[in-house]
């Protein structure tokens, strides 16, 4: 990484865990204790309030293979929490790849991509994604397009997560002194090198928190695709609190079950934010 005056971009960029874990206290085996003590304490509580609500946990232990994803739907297809993380998954590649792409369109100097750019963050951004996601399974086949529940799933999500990832990517990247590539281009180092060593190392402090947040939202949201009759975690849940009437203990399970996957990506994002909040040597890599 370049040497560069105090700005502004830095500030954000200092704002790392690796930076708050320095703050008297907060670095401390004490306090993480603590705060493991108080989730500990507030989790009990939890569930004692559930406990009060006399739950036929039978019947949980009985569908819950079937919501994890262990059994297989019917028609011989993964379903349950399986089929929420793979449309998560493939959703989170094709929204990266969109994000990027509308990135460098919003930092093109073409007024062609720029333009292009500009138009698809502010048409995915401004509408709701159930409207999109409707448009897409039930609108299409008007116009002669006709694409599955499970396809059209993955498209609304990518579309509509990739305008945001956009500017998400777009705000780390302008975040970064201009000095900082002006010094590379005067040692030489070609294009391809400052972006990958020079602005991406930076970039990525900055931008890891909030995509993190984004792909936690897409996998929430990627419940919508129940409306289209995938068999994926919401959409048993609901269909075994409609048959067995116990909608408590079925959406219930399906709420745990959520938020151990998001805990799962928290964790991760975790991980890395103390990686990129680390800093950088010359070559790229992490000291």
């Amino acid at each position: 990484m370049l040497p560069s005056p105090p700005a502004v971009g830095e500030t954000a960029v200092t704002a790392t865990p690796a930076a708050v874990a320095r703050i008297p206290g907060q670095g401390h085996a004490g306090f993480r204790l603590r705060a493991i003590m108080t989730w500990i304490l507030l989790l009990a509580l939890l569930v004692g309030l559930f406990s009060r609500m006399d739950l036929d946990v039978a019947l949980i232990a009985q569908k819950l293979p079937f919501m994890l994803g262990l059994r297989l739907s019917p028609d011989g297809f993964i379903q349950g929490a399986a089929l929420t993380l793979v449309i998560t998954a493939l959703s989170m590649v094709f929204c990266t790849l969109l994000g990027v792409l509308a990135a460098a369109g919003r930092l093109s100097s073409s007024a062609v991509a720029f333009g292009c750019a500009t138009f698809y963050t502010s048409l995915f951004r401004g509408t709701p994604l159930l409207v999109q996601v409707l448009i897409i399974y039930l609108a299409l086949p008007q116009a002669g397009v006709v694409l599955g529940a499970f396809s059209s799933g993955i498209i609304a999500l990518s579309f509509n997560y990739g305008a945001y990832l956009a500017e998400t990517l777009r705000a780390g990247v302008i975040a970064i002194p201009r000095g900082q590539t002006e010094a590379a281009m005067a040692l030489g180092l070609p294009r391809a090198i400052i972006i990958t060593h020079v602005i991406a190392p930076q970039a990525l402090r900055i931008i890891v928190p909030p995509v993190g947040s984004l792909f936690i939202s897409m996998l929430k949201d990627s419940s919508l695709v129940s409306l289209m009759g995938l068999w994926e975690l919401n959409f048993l849940a609901q269909s075994y609190g409609r048959s067995t009437y116990h909608y408590m203990e079925m959406l219930t399970t399906a709420a745990a079950i959520y938020w151990l996957m998001s805990i799962v990506l928290e964790l991760f994002q975790g991980r890395l934010e103390r990686h990129f909040g680390q800093g950088y040597t010359p070559h790229g890599t992490p000291r």
